[in-house]
């Protein structure tokens, strides 16, 4: 996520490996828990895919304080890369399921991310991710403006976006740039929110912060589509993310929501 680290990270050699050592320093004890949890869901499910491009490090041990996963030597990946990754990404929204959500709850960066099983998409999404964001307005003028939106909108938004989501696929979850990295050879998907959804809330958390080269969203559309409908897609699904920014670091992503609700209100 934008704006927070989750953890402190320590570079420790362990035999002829080289790993890192997560060390928890937010509030939630069982942060590195579940963040280990997606990291394995996103290794299983790329392995199901067939697909070896796209990489996520292996987790070795975790527990409330640290956890210790494959290190990664960083640097700017090329267009080659860039191809890999919208390949692979691909290739892991194309391991479909029958129910949105997820089996436990999770965060998003420092904030919770609450979690139940649903096979209703656009309720999961409005209630679960745009509603308990809301929730957490402080500002009371703010929220009730927010609330009332939702209120008003929420059958028209329901049904849109069920209308529109084919079938839930595993997403990353917080999929902005810091969370993909190069490593001279392969993309590696790191610091998971997993939960299962419309495969283009990944798609549209991509470009929230500046987005990726061409090649990557080339090669994405290229292997499974981009829907015509992904613009105001991309809109409804990063108000989340700008909610989520809005409740931890305040009044800069406030007109971000706003964009977002003006959105939801000509649905």
């Amino acid at each position: 996520m934008a704006d927070c680290a989750n953890a402190a990270l320590a570079s420790v050699t362990l035999g002829t490996m080289s790993m890192f050592r997560k060390t928890n320093d937010t509030p939630h004890s069982d942060a590195l828990l579940c963040e280990a949890e997606g990291l394995e869901a996103l290794r299983q499910a790329l392995s199901q895919a067939g697909e070896s491009r796209l990489k996520v490090p292996r987790v070795y041990d975790a527990d409330e304080q640290s956890m210790t996963l494959d290190a990664i030597a960083s640097r700017p990946g090329n267009d080659a890369q860039m191809r890999a990754f919208g390949d692979g990404l691909a290739a892991l929204h194309s391991v479909t399921a029958e129910s949105s959500g997820w089996r436990n709850d999770n965060y998003i960066g420092l904030s919770p991310q609450p979690n139940r099983w649903s096979n209703d998409w656009g309720t999961f999404f409005t209630v679960d991710r745009l509603g308990f964001q809301v929730g957490l307005i402080r500002d009371g003028r703010v929220r009730q403006r927010f609330e009332s939106v939702l209120k008003e909108q929420h059958a028209r938004l329901v049904d849109w976006l069920n209308e529109r989501c084919e079938r839930p696929s595993l997403l990353h979850g917080d999929l902005w740039q810091g969370n993909v990295l190069f490593d001279g050879d392969s993309p590696w998907l790191i610091d998971p929110a997993v939960y299962q959804g419309d495969r283009e809330a990944d798609l549209a958390m991509t470009e929230m912060f500046g987005g990726f080269s061409p090649a990557f969203y080339d090669a994405y559309d290229r292997a499974i589509g981009i829907t015509r409908d992904y613009r105001t897609k991309k809109a409804i699904y990063n108000l989340y993310h700008y909610l989520n920014h809005y409740n931890l670091f305040g009044g800069g992503y406030l007109g971000g929501c706003e964009r977002g609700f003006e959105v939801i209100r000509a649905l």
